[in-house]
């Protein structure tokens, strides 16, 4: 049974096997890039197989206005199982209904995230990470 935590405190290490078992491409090979990915997120929901970190929702939010998704990765054994589904649910009710949930969404997920409630918009820009 899939347990799912609020604010729970993972190390780095944890963080990069569950971004490799879920095929997201991430640093995971850089520990202290992962833990400062970690110290300065203000909303991590995590998904629990008895010890094992199987997935998690990572984000940044005011909780006021609005909440930018940056990880939503899930180990791909359980996969299609709706922990991915569960971890965004969380999330929303986390941040409350008066707050727009925003994520960049790879090529390989474009099919996934309008199933799950997102909408497309095309008035996005970035600028884009030299590393």
């Amino acid at each position: 049974m899939i347990q799912f935590k609020v604010n729970e405190p993972i190390e780095s290490q944890q963080l990069a096997a569950v971004f490799a078992a879920s095929g997201i491409k991430r640093p995971i090979d850089d520990l202290e890039r992962l833990d400062q990915m970690l110290q300065h997120a203000n909303l991590l929901i995590t998904a629990w197989d008895g010890e094992k970190l199987v997935g998690i929702a990572r984000s940044l939010t005011d909780y006021s206005y609005c909440c930018y998704l940056s990880d939503l990765a899930v180990d791909q054994h359980v996969q299609a199982k709706g922990i991915g589904r569960a971890l965004i649910e969380e999330t929303k009710k986390q941040i409350g209904e008066n707050v727009t949930l925003i994520l960049r969404a790879s090529k390989d997920a474009m099919d996934y995230y309008p199933k799950v409630g997102f909408q497309l918009v095309d008035n996005c820009y970035i600028i884009q990470k030299k590393a």
